[in-house]
């Protein structure tokens, strides 16, 4: 008998055989029915909890299929700078920051973003320096491809006129050869190298407050994903969710991407992708096949439309890139590849083409996924369907990226974030939000995906709006899609008999407001293994 009846509620389920429900009842962490309350109340007996939902509306839980969710911990407490719209503001923000700091203290920030500010130009070192003092910092551009360090950094990761730039990486310098603090792509862990690690109580903390933060938004589980060639967070990582999933205290279902590095340890173990249970999974093999366009990495077919002599940069050579996925997919592990330009989202298909064409013993058990899926050009766009690889994209930067993408790609702008033409072809689209780079609130993605329009409600008509979704459509991607895209859709993303009891209470309709309300829709509950996690007062 139920454990627990939820009723008088708009319940939609994300199953074609049940669309629409008025009441569920869960045990032992799971659905075991659902219909009308008129169907589901008899079942109550005296140990059953009964929650009237006032005729709210229920979603399944969501996933963020494309989160850094170990970074955010480590970033807990970080100086945030999304806000700061001049350079003037960062530096103001900056110097409250440093000063209760103690001397020595690395100061660590992220966030900003200078195609907002009205002189959109990198800061340098020469900005930093006379806030910091003896303190070394950094500071991440909000898409984490670039940062600026102060001189202080510098010194200490032995960055100078010098150093040459590393693999998959630039140091940008002044004429005579001195940096000037800017650090693209893989130069920057020259630096992250240096910082001193958090130790595993202030690392857990972290991570279960983040993590509360999210259910606060109807989050049930993320796909976590690795940061570029950054080999020791992916074990840190995967040692702290096992060690919290062995206390039951993992606050979240946690799909883990495993960094390229690490691949051949898994398999001398034998281990596949979708190892684990229904908290805590192996997910992809992760690879960065380009930069961003925002630090104007991302690689692409044509130059960019400021800088004829750009076309980006691939941050694994191209050859390489083909061996590691060819491995994986023999050996039963699904590849994830970052990929924003249409050059290199071109070369990724080519290599998942190449692969599956040969054919394996032991294919993965789910399926590859691009992560963003930026600019694909239209030749390339039906291929994803065709080849079933996954679209983990994060619509909150589609209205976060029009200026840069009118800007730098011209005409070429109508290819980016292709979800009608993606949905359309037949490929599963996974939404997520690229949280620390953007924010992690799915309401804001979901405004994004419906209107393809800023919050302020800017371009009026949306930006390209022939790529707009329903509002079923983007629940769709950060429900069911996101459980397709790791091999779950018999257990997550769906209100059905036999589903995992994840699920959210809204306090607005989706399916009946104006869409600019979306941005504003409130979490009432969040339900995770039929237990309720976040309940608002």
């Amino acid at each position: 008998m139920p454990e627990i009846i939820l009723h008088n509620a708009r319940i939609t389920t994300q199953n074609p055989a049940q669309p629409w429900a008025q009441a569920l009842a869960i045990k032992h962490g799971r659905i075991i029915d659902l219909g009308a309350d008129a169907d589901i109340l008899p079942l109550t007996r005296g140990h059953t909890q009964t929650i009237d939902l006032q005729d709210r509306l229920v979603l399944p839980g969501f996933t963020d299929s494309h989160i850094h969710f170990h970074d955010m911990a480590q970033r807990r407490g970080q100086l945030e700078l999304y806000q700061a719209t001049s350079l003037n503001e960062l530096q103001q923000q900056l110097a409250a920051y440093v000063r209760p700091l103690a001397p020595g203290a690395w100061c660590i920030g992220y966030g900003w973003n200078e195609s907002r500010w009205p002189q959109p130009i990198f800061p340098t070192r020469h900005d930093l320096d006379p806030l910091t003092g003896d303190r070394p910092a950094i500071l991440w551009r909000t898409d984490l491809h670039a940062a600026v360090a102060n001189s202080v950094a510098l010194r200490a990761a032995g960055i100078d006129a010098a150093t040459p730039d590393p693999p998959s990486g630039v140091i940008d310098r002044h004429r005579d050869g001195r940096p000037t603090g800017v650090l693209r792509e893989l130069a920057i862990n020259l630096v992250r190298q240096v910082i001193p690690p958090l130790d595993e109580a202030t690392a857990t903390a972290n991570l279960l407050a983040v993590a509360a933060d999210l259910q606060r938004w109807g989050i049930v589980a993320v796909h976590d994903q690795r940061m570029k060639d950054h080999s020791h967070e992916g074990p840190q990582a995967l040692r702290l969710y096992t060690r919290l999933r062995q206390q039951n205290r993992l606050p979240l279902r946690i799909s883990c991407n495993i960094e390229a590095a690490h691949m051949d340890h898994l398999i001398a173990l034998g281990l596949q992708s979708g190892f684990g249970d229904e908290w805590l999974r192996i997910g992809h093999i992760k690879l960065f096949a380009d930069g961003s366009l925002g630090a104007q990495t991302a690689w692409m077919l044509a130059p960019y439309a400021n800088d004829p002599a750009n076309r980006g940069m691939f941050l694994t050579d191209p050859a390489h890139m083909a061996a590691v996925i060819r491995r994986a997919h023999r050996h039963g592990l699904a590849v994830s590849v970052h990929a924003i330009g249409d050059g290199a989202n071109r070369e990724v298909l080519d290599i998942f083409t190449e692969v599956q064409t040969a054919g394996s013993h032991y294919p993965p058990l789910i399926p590859h996924r691009i992560e963003h899926v930026q600019a694909l050009h239209p030749h390339d766009q039906p291929r994803l369907g065709a080849l079933h690889i996954t679209a983990s994209m994060q619509p909150i930067h589609c209205p976060d990226d029009i200026t840069n993408a009118d800007r730098l790609w011209g005409q070429r702008s109508q290819n980016a974030f292709v979800f009608r033409t993606l949905l359309d072809s037949g490929a599963t689209l996974a939404f997520g939000s690229d949280a620390p780079v953007a924010s992690a609130n799915p309401w804001w993605g979901i405004h994004a995906a419906v209107t393809r329009q800023r919050l302020d409600g800017s371009p009026i008509g949306g930006w390209h709006p022939q790529q707009r979704l329903t509002v079923a459509e983007a629940i769709a991607a950060y429900t069911l899609g996101a459980a397709t895209a790791i091999g779950r859709q018999q257990q997550q993303g769906r209100l059905a008999p036999g589903y995992l009891a994840d699920l959210i209470v809204l306090d607005t309709d989706l399916f009946r407001c104006d869409p600019a309300q979306i941005p504003h829709t409130n979490v009432l509950l969040t339900m995770i293994n039929g237990r309720i996690v976040y309940r608002a007062v």
